[in-house]
């Protein structure tokens, strides 16, 4: 949908790249709209000038969701408080992000010379826990757990215990609606909560998991609609034949593959 148009509910794609460096796209970060409700969804890298260029506004946001450490969805975080400081934004920052992240993201931000004394808002930092719900407005988010970074977590928390390995995918319930975003998974079975009832619209990336896997776990599902995200660099390069493709499994699902700038109502 064109940007100006303002749907009461609809997500802003600010970024849909993957973790890998990207040409043509910025990292993950999605602006989801629910009437006057607004809540932000990672920051990668890339978010502050795309938002800056078609964004709504630095007081409008209510709330930030970041589903994980890695950087390709809080790389842009810093530069990103340094841009509402900038623009004066004067509303406190509620943040949901994994609980053993917030030391580190906290410390960087005071690295960076964002300290909450000078950029004039407080920033209120909230773990996030499966299904523990979070309100805003008329307007419920709903977290759960992806295992994205397990393998990691087998591999390397031992040794490095104070990093943190928890991921997770998010169901907002609001005006009517129902819409999963994904963010990262590790297994198509990640998506069993989110596909148990109907979703207005599946926000899913197409990175970590065959697609063959995943249009096959999707096809017959209650959905309105899909806009895949987070699509794997060689699948990206073959857009034409990743259509074609889901166009045969998905068995009628409409689906989008979403490019950076497009706001998609629901």
């Amino acid at each position: 949908m064109p940007l100006g148009s303002h749907p009461i509910t609809s997500v802003t794609c600010f970024g849909v790249g993957e973790g890998w460096p990207c040409p043509d796209r910025n990292h993950a970060s999605f602006l989801f709209r629910f009437g006057d409700t607004r809540i932000l969804v990672d920051a990668g890298d890339g978010l502050s000038s795309t938002y800056k260029a078609i964004g709504p506004g630095y007081d409008v946001i209510d709330r930030v969701f970041l589903s994980h450490m890695h950087s390709d969805h809080v790389g842009g975080f810093s530069l990103f408080v340094q841009g509402l400081w900038l623009e004066k934004r004067h509303r406190p920052l509620p943040v949901h992000m994994p609980g053993a992240g917030i030391p580190a993201l906290k410390a960087w931000l005071n690295a960076t010379i964002l300290f909450e004394e000078l950029v004039g808002f407080p920033i209120y930092w909230e773990p996030l826990a499966s299904a523990v719900k979070v309100r805003e407005a008329d307007v419920t988010v709903t977290p759960f757990p992806t295992t994205h970074l397990e393998s990691l977590r087998r591999a390397f928390q031992k040794a490095h215990k104070t990093s943190c390995f928890d991921t997770f995918g998010f169901l907002f319930e609001g005006h009517g609606k129902r819409v999963g975003h994904t963010a990262d998974i590790g297994h198509v079975d990640d998506l069993d909560s989110l596909l148990s009832h109907r979703l207005d619209l599946l926000v899913c990336e197409l990175s970590h998991v065959q697609a063959e896997d995943l249009f096959a776990k999707l096809k017959g599902k209650d959905i309105g609609r899909i806009a895949f995200i987070h699509v794997e660099r060689q699948l990206w390069a073959d857009k034409p034949g990743l259509k074609r493709l889901a166009k045969s499994m998905l068995g009628g699902i409409p689906f989008v593959i979403a490019q950076d700038g497009d706001e998609i109502s629901f």
